[in-house]
């Protein structure tokens, strides 16, 4: 019953966007119903007739209202106490509410905005939480004293609704006045803070309550005065009866869950004033869409993609001067919503009449079979770049080549059928900004076996749903018969419309179709002897030595199509963690990171990269991951590295004293590594007895025999028995060598690390190896400024003061007397408030279950 009921929000969630597209197809048929008695034409007019001043006056208003927005933000920051440049908060917000306004979860979109921006401001995951949440009361309470005032100064008379016993909105605006007032006496009364969970949430002052009503009314005041001013003449509605039917539609479309309420807002404001002409009530809508969403959004993108950039450049600097593709974490969504963008203007405008003047002269150039032709392609081509959106959102570069060339097509078709060489103007921007960044797109692989997730899915559908309600609308004094779709004339718009329509949903149809009837996708083969020889021919060819780990079993490994490479990955709770980047050449494993990343949405889970380096970090920010640093890996050139000199005279003083005491040092070929094998168990029993500990798994080899005979083993002796041992990693063309179990028994003297770890440093040398990894140092080169991201700070703080419960920052030094290079090391995985419980899934994947994360 327990995990049943726990089930239920993850189930719920993922219903959302499915709830989102039934009340988005109920608000098209309330306002098919409503506009029955009017025609597309009239729609437009009523467009045409909005003066220039009214529209001067809406942006007025519009910029006001985002601007009182922003003051929830302020506010929140005086409720912390936390101060934050107010440019800063300005933007954060600003972004916050344009992308929610349009994207709809309104609290779940700003709540991921806003830590995105501020966690790179230095705020803790707590601080965001508080701050989100006092916005997200301030917005409410808007809604609550604006409502509560206008539903009783002057009601609204509710539709008759059976088993709803209200028919006006006073009484809903006495309980939104209580609710409001009560707010302002728990304020009062109470002065104790509340906790949930782990975090201690204080109530604000009452001076600080009631400016949050007075903030919260005045936004919802202002947003209500833009479409009040776009209304036309016609429309007889004082303010605040205006007012009350906005704020009423308002509350209706945050419920609905459709992304900026489109549709329903629109629908509930016609539903609500039926004394008023439709069609001008709906061009005023379609304006104030445009001037209070579209536009804020527009801008909004602009200066998230300037804020990414820059604070990317401050942030993995050194990153960006490696890689050097810094734009590949913005470009691809950005063309890829543009692409979205396109695909749906280009449908829309299939869907609706031609300009009778450009027609005519059209005729007099394009004989009628082409502009039959290109308005049926045309809608198809809209169709298409609604598919290939997210193919460049997932960066294929087949995806690339078939955007442009569709873009290509769309602008032919866009001036052929209608001489509308604005729309073509458009397309062109998004191809001239699409060619430029072909580097971008890497990804060799298949549209048809890319997951469409739920909400993307149901954004098509939106898109093509709203095509075809227009399209109805714009033709509905038109009489249907058979004939129309046989009927081909050049004012024939709405037999085009019909066949245009047909076309593009039968292609998304029979996309859909192949989808379905696609082969099953790949699964992770079980571990066992032919998995394990084919990852071991992989990794003999690998110069890094990593990929060694795979040898121990105990990781389920994903293999590419030509198996070429792999990944090994782990599986705990809703973590699907991979070990390292991902084995193989480097387009092959930049293409098996995505195959895991498609492989655990499938199943419903999170992918997390864990231990990786540099090379691979950009493809990871291209999946939308989050870097975190762990530590710095520790490698020693031998080329120049010498016991010579004052630098090394300590190890070279425990080499040679080892060696007068009777140690000696020997590299065994794997071959010999069975008949060693109860010597070496002796060994690590004793040590792991002496540590406390027990094995630790997934990240660490363990001692176990079918790994150990894989690899050569370097024993130390002391009278012929064996007190300590290691086995290496050797990489091909010997580039790197390094160790994975290092034990020593109670009867190994003091210094035999250093003993060993110089001799194998030696034969690495004799056998011409270029380097020898000595490993990571955890939390290793944080560093603690005052602008540092909160992760780097806490990883700081622990480095130095962390000695009580691991000595990191004494095996930094210790690795530093072998005079290494660093290089840093990273956990990529989704951000935010789940990172503490990916870190545990982490932590119980190598500790061998919970019982190893408390025990010893």
């Amino acid at each position: 019953m327990n995990s049943t009921v726990k089930q239920w929000p993850s189930v719920l969630q993922r219903l959302l966007p499915l709830i989102a597209l039934l009340m988005f197809f109920a608000a098209l048929w309330v306002l098919h119903d409503s506009l029955r008695n009017f025609h597309y034409h009239e729609v437009i007019g009523w467009l045409h007739a909005v003066t220039a001043t009214h529209l001067q006056l809406a942006v007025a208003l519009t910029v006001l209202s985002y601007l009182c927005m922003t003051a929830y933000d302020q506010l929140a920051f005086y409720y912390l106490r936390h101060p934050l440049a107010r440019g800063r908060v300005m933007l954060a917000s600003f972004i916050s509410y344009s992308f929610s306004n349009n994207i709809g979860l309104s609290l779940l979109t700003g709540a991921s905005m806003r830590y995105r921006l501020y966690s790179a401001w230095g705020l803790s995951a707590e601080e965001i939480t508080r701050l989100v949440s006092f916005t997200a009361v301030t917005f409410w309470l808007g809604i609550l004293v604006a409502g509560g005032l206008v539903f009783t100064l002057e009601p609204l008379d509710l539709p008759a609704v059976p088993g709803l016993p209200i028919n006006s909105a006073r009484i809903l605006g006495f309980l939104f006045l209580l609710v409001a007032v009560a707010y302002l006496l728990l304020l009062k009364l109470r002065r104790a803070s509340f906790r949930f969970r782990s975090w201690e949430f204080s109530l604000p002052s009452l001076k600080l309550g009631v400016v949050q009503l007075a903030v919260g009314g005045l936004d919802w005041i202002l947003a209500g005065s833009v479409l009040f001013v776009l209304l036309p003449e016609q429309v007889f509605l004082s303010f605040s009866q205006f007012l009350g039917i906005y704020i009423l539609a308002q509350i209706v479309a945050l419920v609905s869950n459709v992304p900026g309420g489109l549709g329903v807002f629109e629908s509930m404001i016609l539903l609500f004033a039926p004394q008023t002409s439709s069609a001008a009530l709906l061009g005023s809508l379609l304006l104030f869409r445009a001037i209070y969403y579209l536009l804020p959004l527009i801008v909004a993108t602009v200066l998230l993609a300037v804020t990414e950039i820059l604070a990317r450049k401050v942030v993995v600097s050194r990153l960006v001067r490696v890689v050097g593709q810094w734009g590949a974490v913005v470009v691809p969504q950005f063309l890829a919503l543009s692409t979205l963008f396109a695909g749906a203007v280009l449908l829309f405008s299939g869907a609706t009449p031609v300009v009778p003047e450009r027609l005519h002269w059209l005729q007099n150039f394009i004989p009628l079979p082409i502009v039959e032709f290109s308005h049926f392609f045309g809608s198809v081509t809209g169709a298409v770049l609604l598919l290939l959106a997210r193919g460049l959102y997932r960066r294929l570069d087949a995806a690339y080549l078939f955007t442009s060339l569709f873009l290509v097509g769309g602008i032919l078709f866009s001036l052929l059928n209608g001489a509308d060489y604005e729309e073509a103007f458009l397309l062109a921007l998004l191809l001239g900004a699409l060619v430029p960044c072909r580097r971008h797109f890497y990804r060799k692989s298949s549209l048809f076996t890319e997951s469409f997730t739920l909400s993307w899915i149901v954004t098509i559908l939106l898109v093509f749903g709203c095509s075809t309600w227009l399209g109805i609308f714009a033709y509905k004094h038109v009489a249907y018969s058979g004939e129309l779709w046989w009927h081909f004339a050049l004012k024939a718009d709405a037999p085009r419309f019909m066949r245009a329509t047909v076309g593009a949903g039968t292609l998304l149809f029979l996309f859909s179709l192949a989808r379905l009837l696609r082969p099953v996708a790949i699964k992770p083969e079980p571990v066992g002897t032919s998995v394990l020889d084919k990852a071991r021919a992989i990794i003999a060819t690998m110069p890094s030595v990593e990929a060694n780990l795979a040898l121990l079993g105990d990781k389920a490994l994903l293999f590419d199509e030509q198996q070429r490479g792999f990944v090994m990955y782990g599986i705990e709770g809703q973590s699907w963690i991979s070990m390292g980047d991902p084995v193989g050449p480097p387009e092959t494993a930049r293409d098996l990171a995505w195959q895991f990343r498609e492989l655990v949405e499938r199943h419903g889970g999170q992918p997390v990269f864990y231990e990786v380096g540099p090379a691979m970090l950009h493809v990871y920010l291209d999946m939308g991951l989050t870097l975190y640093k762990l530590g710095e890996d520790a490698s020693v050139l031998l080329s120049d590295f010498t016991l010579a000199g004052s630098e090394h005279s300590g190890l070279r003083y425990t080499h040679r004293r080892l060696g007068r005491e009777g140690c000696s040092f020997e590299v065994l070929p794997s071959s010999a590594v069975p008949g060693l094998l109860p010597d070496l168990q002796r060994v690590s029993d004793g040590w792991l007895q002496a540590k406390n500990c027990r094995e630790k798994r997934f990240s660490l080899g363990y001692f176990k025999a079918d790994y150990l005979v894989n690899f050569p083993v370097a024993v130390v002796r002391v009278q012929d028995e064996i007190v300590a041992f290691a086995n290496l990693w050797t990489g091909s063309q010997k580039e790197e060598l390094s160790v994975d179990l290092m034990r020593y028994g109670s009867q190994a003297p003091d210094g035999i690390m250093d003993y060993l770890f110089v001799n194998l440093i030696l034969w690495g040398q004799e056998q011409g190896y270029q380097r020898f990894n000595l490993g990571m140092a955890p939390l290793s080169g944080l560093e603690n400024r005052p602008f540092a991201p909160l992760w780097n700070r806490i990883g700081a703080f622990v480095f130095r003061h962390g000695e009580h419960f691991y000595n990191f920052e004494g095996l930094r030094h210790y690795k530093e007397k072998f005079g290494p290079v660093w290089e840093p090391h990273y956990l990529a995985s989704p951000g935010g408030f789940i990172l503490p419980r990916i870190l545990t899934n982490i932590t119980s994947l190598i500790s061998g279950g919970v019982r190893g994360v408390v025990g010893k």
